[in-house]
C-alpha cells in the first residue's frame, strides 16, 4: 500500500493540482492516457511494482540519482547549457598555462595496428569525423520521423519553415560573398549558413510563455531542415580530392543497407556492422566521413503501427501463464523464452529507426556535442588576433546576425506573399523576426565548416572568434526582441491557455 496524503489535505490538493496539470499537458500533446501519480513531490514513472515503490518511497539514493539524472535531460535547455559549459571550459584551457598541453591532447593519434600496418588519427579527428558521423545520424533520423509523422510530413505543415530555412542558408552566404575579398577566403560561405538547434531551442523554451508553442515548432522544424542543408553543403562543397576505388566501395555499401531494408531485416547488428564498413570507406573516399551517418539513417527501416490490442493480449497471456508457476515464477523470475516473447513485443511496439533515434540521441546531446565543443571551441584570445583578418570576420558574423535572420524572414514572408504557406496567428511577425534572430546562433556546425575550410591556424582563429561574435549578438538581440513581445489578435485567449499547459515541456 502506498502512503499516498489525504485528498482533503493541503499536500492532497496540491497532488491534485500536479496530475491535472501533467493530464493537461498530455491533452495538449495529444495523449489519450496517461496513468501517473506523485511520490514525495517527484512524478513516479517507474515499475508498478513492490520493490521499484519501495525505492521511490524510502528515496533510496540509486533512485535520486537516475531520477535527478533523468529530469536534467528531460529539461529541454540542458543540452544547450552543457554545450555553453563545454566552451566555457575550453576558453579558459586554451588561455592558462595549460594551452600548450591542452592543444597537444587533441593533436594526440590514436589507433590500431597489426601485421606493420595500421590505421590512426588524431584525436580531434576521431572527434570531428568519428564521434560527429553519431550527431549526423541523429540529425538524419529526425529528419526521417518529421517527414514521415512529424511537423514536416504534410505540404502545408512544412511549407513555411521550408522557405524559412532555405532563405537563412541562401541570404547568410550572399552576405558573405558580397563582403569577403576575392580569393582563398571564399570558400568559407558555408560558415554562417547553419544554426545550432541545442542553443536556439534552449534559449526559446528558457523565454516560457513569452514565446507561444507554435513559433517553438516553427524554429524547431526549420533548425532541422537546415541541418539537412548543412549536410548537403558539407557533403557536396567540403569534400577533398574522391578516390574512385573507395566510392565505389562505399555505394556498394549502400546498396547492402538498401538491400537490408528492402528485405525487412529489422535486428540492429547488421546496419550496425555495415554502419561502421561505411564509414571506413567514406572516410577514405575523400567525402567528409559523417555523410556515412546520414546515409544510414536514412536507410535504417521504419515498420507499420503495431497491433497494440494484438500485443497486449499476447503479454497478458504471457504473463498469466507465469503467474500460473506461483513460488517457482516468484523466486526465479519469468522463464527464458517468456523473456524473449516480452522482449519482441517490446521491440515490436516502435520501429528500428524510432528505437536507434531513442537509443542514441542522448549520446549525441550530452557525449558527442560537448566533446565536439571542447575540442574545437578553443581559442587563444589576444589583442592582434584579427590582423590582416578583418574582412574575414566581419563577412561570418554579418552573415549569422543579420543575413540569417534577413533570410529566415525573408523566406518565411516570400512564402505567405505567395500563398504558398501560412504564417498561424499565434505569434506576430516581430516574434518571428526575434526567432529568425535565434536563428543566426551558428556555433556547431559553423564551428565544424570553418575547420574544413580553413586550414590556416590563424584563419581558423579568426573564424572562430567571429562565429563566437556573431552567434553572442544574434542571441542577445532574439532574446531582448522576445523579452516582451507584442500579443497578437490570437494570443490572449486558447493560445496562452496552451502556452501555459505546455510551458516547459519539451519540444
Amino acid at each position: 500500500e502506498l502512503d499516498l496524503p489525504p485528498p482533503s489535505s493541503a499536500a492532497g490538493k496540491r497532488a491534485a493540482r500536479r496530475v491535472k496539470r501533467d493530464v493537461d499537458s498530455a491533452e495538449s500533446g495529444g495523449v489519450r492516457i496517461t496513468p501517473t501519480f506523485f511520490i514525495n513531490g517527484r512524478r513516479y514513472d517507474g515499475p508498478w511494482d513492490d520493490a521499484s515503490f519501495s525505492d521511490a518511497l524510502q528515496g533510496a539514493l540509486g533512485y535520486r540519482v537516475r531520477a535527478a539524472a533523468l529530469d536534467f535531460m528531460n529539461w529541454t535547455p540542458s543540452s544547450g547549457i552543457l554545450l555553453l559549459a563545454a566552451t566555457l571550459l575550453a576558453l579558459l584551457l586554451s588561455n592558462t598555462a595549460l594551452a600548450p598541453a591542452f592543444a597537444a591532447l587533441w593533436q594526440k593519434e590514436l589507433g590500431l595496428s597489426w601485421d606493420g600496418r595500421g590505421f590512426a588519427l588524431p584525436l580531434i579527428r576521431w572527434v570531428n569525423d568519428g564521434l560527429l558521423t553519431i550527431f549526423f545520424l541523429v540529425v538524419g533520423l529526425e529528419i526521417k520521423r518529421e517527414f514521415a509523422i512529424g511537423r514536416l510530413s504534410t505540404r502545408r505543415l512544412a511549407a513555411l519553415p521550408v522557405a524559412a530555412a532555405l532563405g537563412g542558408m541562401a541570404v547568410p552566404a550572399a552576405v558573405y560573398l558580397a563582403v569577403i575579398p576575392q580569393g582563398p577566403w571564399t570558400h568559407g560561405w558555408g560558415v554562417p549558413t547553419t544554426t545550432d538547434t541545442a542553443f536556439a531551442v534552449a534559449l526559446i523554451v528558457m523565454l516560457g510563455r513569452r514565446v507561444p508553442v507554435e513559433l517553438r515548432v516553427f524554429l524547431t522544424a526549420a533548425a532541422i531542415v537546415d541541418d539537412l542543408g548543412s549536410i548537403v553543403i558539407v557533403a557536396l562543397f567540403y569534400s577533398k580530392g574522391l578516390d574512385v576505388m573507395y566510392v565505389g566501395l562505399a555505394i556498394a555499401l549502400t546498396l547492402v543497407l538498401v538491400v537490408l531494408n528492402r528485405s525487412g531485416v529489422y535486428r540492429a547488428m547488421p546496419y550496425a556492422v555495415t554502419g561502421v564498413a561505411l564509414w571506413a570507406a567514406v572516410h577514405a573516399s575523400g567525402l567528409h566521413a559523417t555523410l556515412s551517418g546520414v546515409v544510414l539513417a536514412m536507410l535504417i527501416p521504419t515498420r507499420p503501427p503495431p497491433n497494440l490490442k494484438a500485443l497486449k493480449a499476447q503479454a497478458g497471456t504471457i504473463l498469466d501463464a507465469e503467474m500460473s508457476r506461483g513460488a517457482e515464477a516468484l523466486r526465479r523470475g519469468p522463464a527464458r523464452p517468456a523473456l524473449e516473447a516480452i522482449d519482441a513485443i517490446a521491440s515490436r511496439l516502435e520501429s528500428p529507426a524510432a528505437r536507434t533515434l531513442r537509443a542514441i540521441e542522448p549520446w549525441s546531446s550530452f557525449l558527442v556535442l560537448p566533446l565536439f565543443a571542447l575540442a574545437n571551441a578553443g581559442i587563444a584570445w589576444s589583442t592582434n588576433a584579427l590582423d590582416g583578418r578583418e574582412p574575414l570576420a566581419l563577412a561570418i558574423a554579418l552573415g549569422l546576425c543579420v543575413g540569417k535572420p534577413i533570410g529566415i524572414l525573408g523566406g518565411s514572408a516570400l512564402a505567405a506573399a505567395l500563398r504558398v504557406a501560412q504564417k498561424p496567428d499565434a505569434y506576430t511577425w516581430r516574434q518571428l523576426g526575434g526567432a529568425s534572430l535565434l536563428a543566426g546562433i551558428g556555433f556547431t556546425m559553423s564551428l565544424f565548416i570553418a575547420g574544413v575550410s580553413f586550414p590556416d591556424a590563424g584563419d581558423l582563429a579568426a573564424a572562430k572568434l567571429a562565429v563566437f561574435g556573431g552567434s553572442i549578438v544574434a542571441a542577445a538581440c532574439g532574446v531582448a526582441l522576445l523579452w516582451s513581445p507584442r500579443r497578437g489578435p490570437r494570443e490572449s485567449g486558447e493560445y496562452a491557455a496552451r502556452g501555459a499547459a505546455q510551458e516547459g515541456t519539451p519540444v
